[in-house]
C-alpha cells in the first residue's frame, strides 16, 4: 500500500509517496519527470552500500542511465568542503537545468544535495529518497536545504522544493535502533505541536512502531508528512506558522553545537531533549500544567530515547555558554530569543518575549 500526500505550492506542488517497495519502483516513479533518460544520484557510503544497487537497478530497468557520487556519512558532511565537492561533481557530470538530481540518504544528504541543486545553474530539479525516519518525516519535505558552518547549524542554505519525495518505509528496517529512535523525536514533535490525538496514538503504538510494525510505521510517517505538508503549504518560507516546526530546536541546535555535531548527540535526540525542555519552560511560565512535561518525559523514557541534558555523554559547556549558543540560532530576531512554547500537548505557539533569566534557570536546573 502506498499513501500519497500532496504538498500544495501552486506551480511547485509535488507528491510525497509513502509505502513499501518504493525504491524498487523508483524508475517508474521518476521517469515521468525526465526530459532525457539519465539521472545523477548523490548518497553517503553507508546508505549507498545498502540501497544504491537496488535504486540503480530500478532506474536502469526503465532505460535510465545512472551515475552516482558517495560522500562520507555523518553530520560533518554538511559542510562547505563537501558542498563544493558535490557541486563540482555535478558540473563534471554535465548536469543540465532540465535534468534531475536524486538525493539518496538521510537528512544530511537531503539538505546538502538539495542546496547543491538549488544553486547549480541557478536551480535544477531534485528528487528526495529519504532513508532515515528523521528524513522521511521532516527534512525531505518542505524545501529547506543547507549546510552547517563554524557559526552554527543550517545558517547557509536556500528554500528549494523537490519535484518528488519517495519515502520507502522498508528501508527503515536497516536503521540501527538508535537512529530510528532519533527520528522518532521528530515524529513525536508533530503530536506535541498540533495533534494531541496523534500523540495519544503514539503513546499506545510507539513500542510497536519501534519494533518494526509496518502498518504503524506507515501511519506515523504519513501523519507526520500530512502535518508538515499542511504547514509548509500555508507558510513556505517560515514567516509565521512554519516556525512551529522548530519546537525543541532552539535548545537542540545549541546542544548540537556544544557537542561538535558529533555522534554524542544525534539531531533527533536533541529534538527530544529540546521538546522536554520547551514543555518544562512552558510549565514554569504557567502556560501549561506540570502534568504535560511529566507525561512527555515518561513517554520518551518508555521509548528508550534520550530525555535530559544529563543523558548526553561527555562534558558540556555551562548553562551561560549554552544560552550564548542559542543566540546564534536562525530564529533570533532583533537579538530576541524566540522559543516554541505550548499551552498543552498539541497546542504549540511562537513566543518572542521569553525572559532570559527563566531560560538560564531552567538550564542550570537541567545540568545540576
Amino acid at each position: 500500500m502506498t499513501n500519497r500526500v500532496r504538498v500544495e505550492l501552486g506551480a511547485r506542488a509535488y507528491d510525497v509517496r509513502i509505502g513499501s517497495g518504493l525504491i524498487a519502483r523508483a524508475g517508474a516513479e521518476i521517469a515521468p519527470l525526465l526530459r532525457r533518460k539519465r539521472v545523477v544520484v548523490v548518497s553517503d557510503a553507508t546508505v549507498a552500500a545498502l540501497h544504491l544497487p537496488a535504486l540503480t537497478a530500478a532506474l536502469e530497468a526503465q532505460g535510465i542511465a545512472v551515475s552516482a557520487l558517495s560522500l562520507p556519512p555523518g553530520e560533518a558532511t554538511k559542510s562547505w568542503q563537501y558542498f563544493s565537492q558535490c557541486v563540482e561533481w555535478l558540473l563534471e557530470q554535465k548536469v543540465e537545468r532540465r535534468d534531475v538530481v536524486v538525493a539518496l540518504g538521510g537528512g544530511v544528504i537531503g539538505d546538502l544535495v538539495g542546496f547543491a541543486a538549488a544553486v547549480l545553474r541557478r536551480g535544477v530539479r531534485f528528487v528526495q529518497i529519504p532513508t532515515s525516519l528523521l528524513a522521511q518525516v521532516d527534512s525531505s519535505v518542505g524545501g529547506k536545504t543547507g549546510i552547517n558552518t563554524a557559526q552554527g547549524k543550517n545558517l547557509v542554505g536556500a528554500f528549494h522544493q523537490p519535484s518528488l519525495v519517495l519515502a520507502d518505509i522498508d528501508v527503515l528496517q536497516t536503521l540501527p535502533p538508535r537512529d530510528f529512535l532519533a527520528g522518532y523525536g521528530e515524529v513525536m514533535k508533530y503530536g506535541l505541536l498540533g495533534d494531541a490525538a496523534f500523540f495519544d496514538w503514539l503513546e499506545a503504538e510507539g513500542p510497536a512502531l519501534a519494533a518494526g510494525d509496518a502498518a504503524a510505521r506507515l501511519r506515523a510517517v504519513t501523519r507526520s508528512v500530512e502535518m508538515k505538508a499542511g504547514i509548509v503549504a500555508r507558510d513556505e518560507t517560515e514567516e509565521g506558522e512554519r516556525a512551529l516546526l522548530n519546537l525543541g530546536h532552539t535548545f537542540c541546535h545549541a546542544l548540537e553545537k556544544a557537542t561538535g555535531y558529533s555522534d554524542r548527540l544525534l539531531h533527533g535526540e536533541g529534538v527530544a531533549i529540546g521538546c522536554a525542555l520547551a514543555f518544562e519552560l512552558s510549565a514554569r511560565l504557567g502556560l501549561c500544567s506540570q502534568e504535560d512535561p511529566s507525561r512527555l518525559r515518561a513517554h520518551l523514557r518508555a521509548m528508550g530515547t534520550k530525555v535530559d541534558i544529563r543523558d548526553i555523554p561527555g562534558d558540556l559547556p555551562g548553562p551561560e555558554a549554552l544560552l550564548e549558543l542559542m543566540g546564534q540560532d536562525k530564529k533570533v530576531i532583533d537579538g530576541q530569543l524566540r522559543f516554541i512554547l505550548a499551552r498543552g500537548i498539541g497546542q504549540a505557539f511562537v513566543a518572542e518575549d521569553v525572559p532570559r533569566d527563566q531560560v538560564l534557570r531552567l538550564l542550570q536546573d537541567a545540568m545540576a
